[in-house]
């Protein structure tokens, strides 16, 4: 005998629980909706099980470890430094466990039902939910996509054992002697300098002119600057053509200048972005419009053209920031409960946890003055700040970019230890609409590197106190 199908009714459907879907699913049930939340892999997503989290522990592994090399200018030295991969890998995964559990409570305690399997759709209102053993017909009234991204694939570069995407060099079971990073932008950046740290020979292959686009040159140059200090060489404008595996490693060939060369390595890294997970969902079923990149279209309330679907994070246009779906999937959920929220994505920070940290929020200089704004900027050294210095690490600077006429800070750029807690102040400013003044008058304690955004803004106010 088989039972039929009885579709399940719930008010909210959340397929995905990454960053975005899950963020989206408690908003939703805390403001009364029925949820149930779908994922086909772990909860968390991309950024808490592959992505943001395991390879933060990975850079932090990496600096302690360059840590424990000690630094003769200030009169330590250690002669031996020994690492056991295994078990940094180990503690990595701790971490991963301790969050990924820890959403998976935060979803139960909200009353988030979780169900395990892919989502296809049938219609607008209809969605069935499938594992390897059976399928499941659920009714919702209403629908929040969150399926998230995958790393792109070259074709001359299929993924294998010696051919990594993200994921992979995450899993490594130990640390390469040689490492090609195809893509310099933040995440080839960030794990080609968590290697680096590790004793790795890392060389860096960038088809742009320039490393980590969307952050400014004079930031840019500070981290070539440190990583080249490690080892490391990069080698931008270079296209990468093709490589050969053997058992022991890769043979990788590129050109640069309309030269072809070739270099060996253990493994080769290819992060050239991400594409979007909106194939085999059924979105064609519910005639849902993408644009020609197979992202999703939404609204300012993250609405698509199908008025009770919604989509937030890598799916739709935008930076593929974890921070960014989280926000989008509060909109989405409060959208659904009548609320008339929107997004505004002004305040939204984008962070390279490379060396030194990079961060930046709003408008840049070139930005602002193309958007017809007359810019006055405060710019502060991390040289002279006393906290920095006592920290011995002094690269960098925080940069103001100001509206000349009243001081309206329009965005604001840091790089420098500790850029990533940093930006937030500068964030609130921008998303409050406050002035190089408001930040100048509030008082920060020192000595703290906080203290560097209160000086740049006295450089823009005109009247600096501890530079020239």
């Amino acid at each position: 005998m088989v039972v039929g199908d009885f579709p399940i009714e719930v008010d909210t459907l959340v397929v995905g629980a990454g960053p975005g879907g899950y963020v989206a699913a408690i908003r939703a049930a805390q403001l009364g909706q029925k949820v149930t939340i779908v994922e086909k892999n772990a909860v968390g997503g991309v950024c808490l099980n592959v992505g943001c989290i395991p390879s933060k522990a990975l850079i932090e592994a990496g600096h302690r470890v360059e840590a424990a090399h000690g630094y003769e200018n200030i009169g330590l030295t250690t002669k031996d430094v020994k690492v056991d991969f295994t078990k940094v890998q180990e503690w990595k995964g701790q971490v991963v466990n301790k969050l990924t559990s820890g959403v998976e409570g935060l979803l139960k305690g909200n009353k988030v039902d979780i169900v395990r399997g892919e989502a296809y759709f049938v219609d607008q209102n209809t969605a069935k939910v499938m594992d390897e053993k059976s399928s499941q017909t659920y009714k919702f009234k209403d629908c929040i996509i969150a399926t998230g991204s995958t790393p792109i694939e070259i074709p001359t570069f299929k993924f294998s054992d010696r051919v990594l995407d993200s994921t992979g060099a995450l899993n490594l079971k130990e640390v390469p002697k040689k490492l090609v990073v195809i893509g310099a932008g933040y995440v080839g950046s960030e794990l080609g300098t968590a290697y680096a740290n590790f004793g790795t020979e890392v060389t860096f292959l960038e088809g742009a002119k320039d490393v980590l686009g969307g952050f400014e040159k004079q930031m840019t140059q500070l981290f070539k600057k440190r990583v080249k200090k490690k080892g490391a060489n990069i080698i931008t404008e270079a296209m990468a053509k093709g490589v050969e595996e053997t058992k022991d490693g890769v043979k990788v060939t590129y050109e640069v200048k309309g030269k072809e060369e070739t270099i060996e390595a253990d493994y080769v890294l290819v992060t050239v972005g991400r594409r979007p997970n909106t194939s085999e969902l059924g979105l064609e079923q519910v005639g849902i419009e993408m644009t020609d990149r197979g992202l999703i279209k939404v609204d300012k309330q993250c609405r698509t053209n199908v008025p009770n679907i919604y989509a937030i994070g890598d799916i739709v246009p935008g930076a593929p920031l974890a921070h960014k779906a989280s926000y989008e999937g509060k909109i989405a959920a409060e959208a659904i409960s009548g609320e008339k929220s929107e997004v505004d994505y002004i305040g939204i920070p984008a962070v390279a946890f490379v060396e030194p940290e990079l961060a930046t929020v709003g408008l840049t200089e070139a930005e602002a003055k193309e958007q017809g704004y007359d810019v006055k900027i405060g710019k502060f050294p991390f040289a002279a700040n006393g906290r920095a210095l006592s920290l011995d690490d002094t690269d960098g600077f925080v940069k103001l970019v100001t509206r000349k006429e009243d001081g309206l800070l329009l965005g604001g750029q840091i790089a420098g230890p500790n850029a990533s807690d940093m930006i937030s102040e500068i964030g609130l400013a921008v998303e409050a609409g406050m002035t190089a003044e408001d930040l100048a008058l509030t008082i920060h304690a020192h000595p703290t590197l906080g203290e560097i955004t209160m000086e740049a803004a006295e450089v823009a106010l005109g009247t600096p106190i501890h530079i020239l």
